[in-house]
């Protein structure tokens, strides 16, 4: 089992920044066998959509609309893996939920519980 908790979330100006977090804990053998942590978002009305994700390798994917604005990296020391997005640049229609997703090897998913992010014009 792996517990998710976000933080980072909130109201920002457009043109602003910020940073999410989400740490996964848990049973230390299920930790050592997440694969791709990853960032989706949600705005209302509208699906999930992959933002950014990054491998154990380090390997990173971005969606076209926050390419260049976006930064995905991730934290492995210890028992805990943490997963930032550093958003920069923000806009209006980055507006949305924003969950964290971990994805073991054995390709189960654990979800965050969403934190809320909400850019003003």
């Amino acid at each position: 089992q792996v517990q998710l908790v976000e933080s980072g979330g909130g109201l920002v100006q457009a043109g602003g920044s910020l940073r999410l977090s989400c740490a996964a804990s848990g049973n230390i053998f299920t930790i050592a066998a997440i694969n791709v942590m990853a960032w989706y978002r949600q705005a209302p009305g509208k699906q999930r959509d992959l933002v950014a994700e990054i491998t154990s390798g380090g390997n990173t994917n971005y969606a076209d609309p926050v390419k260049g604005r976006f930064t995905i990296s991730r934290d492995n020391a210890g028992t805990k893996k943490t997963v930032y997005l550093q958003m920069n640049s923000l806009k209006s229609e980055d507006t949305a939920v924003y969950y964290c997703d971990v994805r073991l090897r054995s390709g189960r998913d654990y979800w965050g519980q969403g934190t809320q992010v909400v850019v003003s014009s």
